[in-house]
């Protein structure tokens, strides 16, 4: 089976690693079953002539078309792990390259795959738009807000929807690379597995931090200013009270209603957020009220 890993400049290292040290595991491991299946040719492709890792190693590349037809082109992550410098890499002219080059990949029914910040390349070229997809969960929010068509799921550590594939956050390299091998014999992608000590892990939501996808939801953040605002008013006061149509109202975006963004701010993440706020901040600027120490 040819694989083909697109590596783009700032590439992430371990995604990048991961991925051809698990196939070319599997090729190490073939021997040892009764039926071995054929074994793993992984090319590394570009769209530069020149690439290297976010850690600054130089990547040797073939330009991307000109290799052997891939049964599987993936896509390792880039190393821009937080919003503010991914949103400014995803402007770059390689990676628009890149997403041409995608697409007419596709095209030819080459199935294609993406792990982690890879996602977002996938998704730039519109091939996801209307199905089932997962992305690095921290990134969720970004993801949904610069992809509205596509269907995500994040929860998932790995959705295969047919031509296209994509894995979760950082690690989630391994899962892709695992269901590719799966696809041509189970028993050498379980036995890979077990040398590369990989455990089962379908979601990624385990390992989620609900305070910070709270965080990088807007609303909560023009709560959490409203909020300080509204405690400083009242500190020479001796009430704080508030009621929630004062705080939707508050956050209102002029796109939606405040009675929905009500519905927003008091449910799911976004309500924890809220909560947590009052615990920690207005809470206890009551109780040292009530008790004389303000």
């Amino acid at each position: 089976m040819n694989i083909s890993v697109l590596a783009l400049d700032g590439v992430f290292d371990t995604g990048l690693a991961t991925m051809l040290d698990v196939f070319g595991t599997a090729n190490e491991l073939v021997g040892m079953l009764v039926s071995p299946p054929g074994r793993f040719t992984t090319t590394i492709v570009g769209v530069s002539a020149s690439v290297r890792t976010a850690q600054g190693l130089q990547v040797p590349v073939v330009a991307m078309g000109s290799q052997p037809d891939p049964d599987w082109l993936v896509i390792p992550a880039i190393g821009q792990k937080m919003p503010g410098p991914l949103a400014d890499a995803l402007k770059r002219s390689d990676i628009a390259d890149a997403t041409k080059a995608l697409r007419a990949a596709a095209e030819t029914g080459t199935r294609i795959g993406a792990a982690c910040i890879g996602t977002f390349i996938l998704a730039e070229t519109g091939l996801l738009d209307h199905r089932p997809s997962t992305t690095t969960w921290w990134l969720a929010p970004m993801f949904r807000q610069l992809y509205p068509r596509v269907r995500l799921d994040a929860a998932r550590m790995l959705i295969n929807d047919g031509q296209f594939a994509t894995a979760g956050a950082a690690l989630g390299h391994i899962d892709l690379a695992l269901m590719i091998i799966r696809q041509t014999s189970p028993e050498l992608a379980a036995l890979t597995a077990k040398y590369l000590i990989v455990d089962s892990r379908p979601l990624q939501s385990a390992y989620a931090i609900s305070d910070h996808l709270a965080h990088s939801n807007p609303l909560v953040e023009r709560f959490e200013r409203w909020a300080r605002d509204h405690r400083r008013r009242v500190q020479s006061r001796r009430s704080s009270h508030c009621t929630r149509r004062q705080q939707a109202h508050a956050v209102a975006t002029g796109q939606r209603s405040a009675r929905q963004d009500a519905a927003i701010l008091f449910s799911g993440s976004a309500r924890r957020a809220g909560c947590a706020f009052v615990e920690n901040h207005i809470r206890p600027r009551r109780r040292d009220r009530r008790e004389g120490r303000l």
